[in-house]
C-alpha cells in the first residue's frame, strides 16, 4: 500500500498537470476544445488484459469537464481520447438544477456527449425524465431516448417509445405511442411536443384528448394542460357524446365551458337529429347552447324529408324541463329561407320548440307545399315523428293553388288549419271572414266555371295537391260564374298575391334572399287589447 499511494499521487498530479497544459495550449491556439479532468479516485491501476488503452479507476471516482461534474463507483479513463466509461452509481451534475443518473455511462469529451444506460434519470428542477437509454448532448443541453421514456412534472406524465428533452427550452418531443396524462385529462397521440415551463402541449399529428366526458380530436393545435384551453386547427373535432363539432379552427376553454369555432363549421346534435352549419359559432356547455352566424344553416333530419333552413343568425339552446328532462329550442333571425323536398318556406324569423315539435314563423311567413301557397301573419308548423302533421295560420291568411298562369283556387280567412297525410296537404279548416274563389271541374277534368263564396267557416279537401271539394254552411253567400262570364274583379281575392318569385328552389337556393315587392306586403294591423272595466268606471256610472 505504501508503494501504491505515492504512485497514485504522482499519477493524479501528472493527469492534472497534463490537463492544465492541454487547456493552456487550447486557449493559446484559439481552440474551443475542453478536456475531461480526472479529479479523484481511491485506486488507480493499469491492466492491459482488461483494457490496454485505459487507466482503471476504482472508488469515489470524480471527473469534471467545464461546469459539469461526474461521479461513479469505477471508471475506465481514456486520457488520450479525452473520454471515459463509468460504472455504478453514475451521476452527472451541472449547477444545482440539472442531474443525470444511471448505472453505466460513456462520455466523449471531444463530442461532449454522454451515453447513459440502465435506470436513467434526468432531473431538471421539477421535471424528471426516466428511461433505460439516454444520450445527452451537452453542446445543446439536449437529451434523447430511444427505448421507452417517461417524463413527469408536478402536473403531468408524458410517455412514448422515442423522444427528446431540451434543458434550455424546456421543450419535450415525444414520438410513437405517446400518452400525456393529467388528473384533468388524458391525451393520446403519435407525435407530441410538450413544454414543461408553459405546460403547453403542441399537437403535430393525430391526437385524441379525453376529459370529463368530452373528447377532442386534432392533428394540429395547442393545448394548455394547466387551464384546459385549446386552439385547434385543420378540421379538428369536439365530441361530448350527444353533440360534436368540426371546424377549420376551434378555441376551447374547458374551465369556462365554452368554445368558439371558425370556418366551415358542422355542429351535429345527434340526440335531436339536427345540424348547425356556418362560418362562426359560439358554444356554451354550461347552458347547452350554440350560436351560429356567417351563412348560418340548420338541417333537421328528424323527419323522413330533411329540412334545410338559412338565416343571418341561428341560436340553439336546451332548457330544463323538470328535474330529469330537457327540451330544445332553435331560433333563426332575419331573412329565413327553408327548403325540403315536400315543403319550402320564407319568413323574417322562426322558433322551433321540441316540447310540441312546433316551428313558429314570424313576419311575412309563406309556406309552399307541392303547388299550394300558404301565408298569414303567423304560421305554426307542427311535426310528427316522420313529417308535417298540421299547420296553423293566423290572421290575414291566404291559401292559393295555381291552375294555370292566370287562374287560382283561393281561400282566405282569419284563421286556417291545414292537416297533412304523409307530408301532403289533405284538408284545411278556415275560420272567420272566409272568402273563396274555387274552380270546380267535371268528370273529364274540364273547368266548368268559377265559384265565389263568403262564409263564416269552411272545410276544404285536397287531393294530389288540388282542392277537390269545399264545404260551407248553408247560410253562406255564393255566386257561380260560367268560365266565359267571369267578372275580372271577382277572379282574385282582395289579399291575393302569388309569391313564386321568392320561393326557394333548392337547398342551395336558401342562401339567395329575394324580398317581396314593396306593394305586396301584408297590411299592418294594430290589434290593441280591449281595456278591462275597473272599479272607478263603475263608480262613475253610478254617480
Amino acid at each position: 500500500m505504501r508503494r501504491i499511494l505515492p504512485f497514485v499521487i504522482l499519477f493524479l498530479a501528472l493527469c492534472y498537470k497534463q490537463a492544465e497544459a492541454q487547456d493552456s495550449n487550447s486557449r493559446r491556439n484559439g481552440s474551443s476544445k475542453s478536456y475531461v479532468h480526472m479529479l479523484h479516485t481511491d485506486v488507480t491501476r493499469f491492466d492491459k488484459n482488461v483494457n490496454p488503452d485505459a487507466w482503471i479507476l476504482v472508488g469515489d471516482v470524480r471527473f469534471r469537464r467545464d461546469s459539469m461534474y461526474m461521479y461513479c463507483d469505477s471508471a475506465h479513463y481514456f486520457q488520450h481520447k479525452n473520454s471515459f466509461q463509468a460504472f455504478g452509481n453514475v451521476r452527472m451534475e451541472q449547477g444545482d438544477t440539472l442531474f443525470l443518473y444511471g448505472d453505466y455511462a460513456e462520455y466523449d469529451g471531444d463530442a461532449n456527449v454522454a451515453r447513459v444506460r440502465n435506470k436513467v434519470r434526468l432531473i431538471d428542477k421539477n421535471t424528471v425524465l426516466e428511461t433505460d437509454s439516454l444520450d445527452f448532448d451537452r453542446n445543446v443541453n439536449l437529451g434523447y431516448f430511444f427505448d421507452y421514456g417517461e417524463l413527469y412534472d408536478d402536473e403531468s406524465v408524458l410517455v412514448s417509445y422515442y423522444g427528446e428533452y431540451s434543458v434550455d427550452t424546456k421543450e419535450a418531443v415525444f414520438i410513437d405511442d405517446v400518452s400525456l396524462e393529467n388528473p384533468k385529462f388524458r391525451m393520446l397521440s403519435d407525435t407530441l411536443h410538450y413544454n414543461t415551463a408553459s405546460k403547453i402541449a403542441t399537437i403535430v399529428g393525430p391526437t385524441n384528448i379525453y376529459s370529463d366526458g368530452n373528447e377532442v380530436y386534432s392533428e394540429n393545435g395547442r393545448y394548455n394542460t394547466s387551464n384546459g384551453n385549446a386552439f385547434l386547427l385543420d378540421r379538428s373535432v369536439l365530441y361530448n357524446g350527444k353533440k360534436n363539432m368540426v371546424a377549420d379552427s376551434i378555441f376551447y376553454d374547458s374551465r369556462a365551458g365554452y368554445s368558439e369555432a371558425f370556418g366551415d363549421i358542422i355542429y351535429t346534435d345527434v340526440q335531436n337529429k339536427n345540424l348547425l352549419l356556418g362560418g362562426y359559432a359560439y358554444l356554451n356547455e354550461t347552458v347547452d347552447s350554440a350560436y351560429v352566424t356567417g351563412r348560418a344553416t340548420v338541417v333537421d333530419f328528424s323527419q323522413k324529408d330533411s329540412l334545410f333552413a338559412h338565416a343571418d343568425t341561428i341560436w340553439a339552446v336546451s332548457y330544463a324541463l323538470g328535474t330529469d328532462s330537457l327540451y330544445r329550442q332553435i331560433k333563426a333571425y332575419n331573412k329565413v329561407r327553408a327548403w325540403g323536398g315536400k315543403m319550402q318556406a320564407v319568413c323574417d324569423s322562426l322558433v322551433f320548440d321540441s316540447r310540441d315539435s312546433c316551428m313558429t314563423m314570424y313576419k311575412d311567413p309563406i309556406i309552399w307545399n307541392d303547388k299550394a301557397q300558404l301565408l298569414g301573419e303567423v304560421v305554426k308548423v307542427y311535426m310528427d315523428s316522420t313529417s308535417i302533421d298540421w299547420v296553423h295560420v293566423i290572421n290575414q291568411t291566404l291559401y292559393a293553388e295555381p291552375l294555370d298562369s292566370l287562374n287560382f283556387n283561393q281561400i282566405k280567412g282569419k284563421e286556417m288549419k291545414f292537416f297533412f297525410n304523409d307530408g301532403k296537404l289533405a284538408e284545411m279548416q278556415v275560420i272567420g271572414s272566409v272568402g273563396i274563389v274555387f274552380y270546380p271541374i267535371d268528370s273529364d277534368s274540364t273547368y266548368i266555371g268559377m265559384n265565389t263564396t263568403e262564409a263564416g267557416r269552411a272545410v276544404a279537401y285536397v287531393v294530389d295537391g288540388e282542392v277537390d271539394k269545399v264545404v260551407v254552411p248553408n247560410e253562406s253567400k255564393g255566386v257561380f260564374y260560367p268560365m266565359g262570364q267571369r267578372p275580372a274583379e271577382k277572379r282574385y281575392l282582395d289579399n291575393f298575391v302569388w309569391f313564386d318569385y321568392v320561393r326557394p328552389l333548392s337547398k342551395e337556393d336558401i342562401y339567395n334572399w329575394r324580398s317581396k315587392d314593396a306593394d305586396q306586403q301584408l297590411k299592418v294591423i294594430r290589434r290593441d287589447e280591449i281595456p278591462l272595466p275597473t272599479l272607478d268606471r263603475f263608480r262613475k256610472k253610478e254617480e
